[in-house]
Formats: C-alpha cells, sequence, structure tokens
C-alpha cells in the first residue's frame, strides 16, 4: 500500500467483539499454487474492498492469489473493524475464479489520510492486543472462507519488530495450515535499513508464508521531488538485500501499478495508469520511457510532471524476479494497473 491511498474501509474505529468460527464449517478454500498456471512466478493481485467480479475474473488468468484490502484495526489496537459487504463477496469470488485469496489488515486510518503508527504501536507493543487481533482475523478468515491473512501493518517502531514476528506467528497458531500468512515490508537496501523500520527479516521470513516488499513510493508528491515510482535499480538492490535473510521461495517484489502526478504548485495525487496516459494524450504532451528505472514520465503544458508504471514496466519486474529466483510478484493494484499480460 502506498502513502497517498485512501481504502474504503469503515471510517468509524469501532470495538469489534472476537469472531469465532469453525475451520470445517468454512467454504472450501484452492489448494495453493506455488506458480502461475504457465509455470512462471505466482502472482499476487491486490484489490480494493469495492472491486467487482468482472474486474477480477478479467485478471484472474494472470492471478494466483487475491488479495483484499478490506479491514484496519481500531484506533486503540484491540480490534478490528469488520469487514464490510463487498469485502466478503470478493472470498467467494476468489474461490469462483479458482483463486487464494487474502484478508488484507491493515493500520491505515481514514481520519488520518495515512497509516496510524500510534495503533500499530499500541497493537503490536501488547501481547493481550495481539491475541485479540490474531482471534479476531483467524475468526473471520474461518467463517468467511478466506484462504488466509495479508498483514500490511506500516509505519511500524523498531522497538515493536518483535511484535509483528509475534502476531505472524500467532495467526499461523491459529489458523489450519492450509490458511497462509503473508506480510507486507517498505523496501530498504540494507537488513540494517529493514531493523531500523521495525522488521526483522529473519524472524519474518521464517514466520510467514510469503514476505511481500513493496518495493514503490520511492518518489511520491508529499514525500519528494519528481521521479520514478518504484526504479528498478532500487527494486534490485532491495531485493538483493531481502535476500539474505528471506528465502527466495518466500519472497515477492511488490510492483506498483499507478503513477503520480507533481503539479508546480498544491500537492499532486495517485493517478492510475490508465488515467495517466489520458493526462498526457489530452494535453498533446509527449510519455518518454526511462528504460533504466523502467517507467514513463510526462511533463504537461502547465509544468505537471508525471510518473507512472504499467504493463511493460511489469514485464521487467517480471524479469527481475524469474532472474533472481524469487517465489513471485504482487501488483497493487487491481483495476489502477494496466491488464495483467
Amino acid at each position: 500500500m502506498t502513502r497517498l491511498r485512501t481504502l474504503p474501509l469503515t471510517a468509524a474505529l469501532t470495538a469489534a467483539l472476537l469472531v469465532t468460527g469453525s475451520a470445517a464449517a468454512a467454504p472450501a478454500v484452492p489448494a495453493p499454487r506455488a506458480a502461475a498456471a504457465d509455470g512462471g512466478p505466482a502472482v499476487t493481485g491486490f484489490a480494493l474492498g469495492g472491486a467487482t467480479h468482472r474486474l477480477v475474473a478479467r485478471e484472474a488468468h494472470a492471478l494466483t492469489t487475491l488479495t483484499v484490502a478490506g479491514v484496519s484495526i481500531t484506533a486503540d489496537g484491540r480490534g478490528v473493524i469488520r469487514p464490510d459487504a463487498g469485502t466478503r463477496r470478493l472470498a467467494g469470488t476468489a474461490r469462483r475464479e479458482g483463486l487464494r485469496s487474502e484478508l488484507l489488515v491493515s493500520n491505515y486510518s481514514n481520519r488520518l489520510g495515512d497509516f496510524d503508527a500510534r495503533a500499530a504501536s499500541r497493537l503490536l507493543g501488547s501481547r493481550a492486543n495481539i491475541e485479540r487481533v490474531a482471534r479476531r482475523l483467524a475468526g473471520l478468515v474461518a467463517a468467511q472462507g478466506w484462504g488466509g491473512v495479508n498483514v500490511d501493518l506500516e509505519l511500524v517502531p523498531r522497538r515493536r519488530a518483535a511484535g509483528l514476528v509475534r502476531l505472524v506467528r500467532r495467526l499461523q497458531a491459529l489458523m489450519p495450515a492450509a490458511r497462509t500468512v503473508s506480510v507486507d515490508v517498505s523496501a530498504s537496501t540494507s537488513l540494517a535499513a529493514y531493523r531500523s523500520h521495525g522488521y526483522r527479516l529473519g524472524d519474518l521470513g521464517r514466520s510467514a508464508d510469503v514476505v511481500v516488499l513493496m518495493t514503490y513510493d520511492f518518489h511520491g508528491p508529499a514525500w519528494s521531488g519528481p521521479g520514478p515510482v518504484g526504479p528498478l535499480r532500487w527494486q534490485r538492490q532491495a531485493l538483493r538485500a531481502a535476500l539474505k535473510a528471506v528465502p527466495a521461495e518466500r519472497l515477492d517484489l511488490g510492483v506498483a501499478g499507478y503513477g503520480y502526478t507533481w503539479p508546480r504548485r498544491g500537492t499532486g495525487r495517485t493517478v492510475s495508469v490508465a488515467g495517466a496516459r489520458r493526462l498526457v494524450r489530452r494535453d498533446g504532451a509527449r510519455a518518454v520511457w526511462h528504460p533504466r528505472s523502467g517507467e514513463w514520465s510526462a511533463r504537461l503544458s502547465n509544468g505537471t510532471v508525471l510518473w507512472w508504471s504499467d504493463a511493460r514496466s511489469w514485464r521487467l519486474r517480471a524479469r527481475l524476479v524469474s532472474e533472481l529466483g524469487v517465489h513471485g510478484l504482487a501488483l497493487w493494484r487491481l483495476g489502477s494497473a494496466d491488464p495483467l499480460p
């Protein structure tokens, strides 16, 4: 997930009662697929809770897992907001399309318009809160037929790194072995930098089924000047650093399927790939491909600069994944990115 996204999560942060459910009563979950149907790397598609069945069906041929950004933790770190009807329906959509599914839990706050570092700290700093949230998530997985959980807690303080590992381990212990746990990790280019950002990669690699490196948002209008969203060289460095602690078969490369704008005045915004092309076309500007970063840029007549990552960018990242022999790719997000090949 990126810092400028607004997810359709329930705005009111209400405490939720623990959900109990029997794994035996849950709908059948597709068996794990280690690779795509063509023998290539595994592919995860992130989707918002409001994604349509048509969108998922269009992309299903290229996917192994559908991960739905559907729930957030409460501000006090003690609970999880119940997923809405659209999110719950996507678990069934994934099953009908023969995909695994994961329910993404984050510390994103609609009230803040950003990830809530305090909420993450309150959760991960308390064994009791970790237990409550893990049980709540395991109950949702069992009751709604999800294939597992994706943990996307960002802005984790270094002192809470052990709590993040503990949460992943409790989820594994509370769910049947067929259910998976993946964890999203903000990309860095050294193990020391990963540790400073609250990620014990070695422990996470041993505890989670998959570690997803979020190799995007290297540049963005709220925190940097114009530049590539996820430059290829940086992604390679981040993967190589992570491979020192995480087995290749448990590591995914997160890839952007969106772009950003940098206007002369004010703050820019996120744009879909189609939206970026539309802006360029309507302006009569020229898009420029940058082979070293593997992304596109353009400058509009009003001075606005755009950078975006599209299908051509995706092909280069797929080549990198094959070269380094890692598990797969993870695309943020379906509906914003180009259709998958």
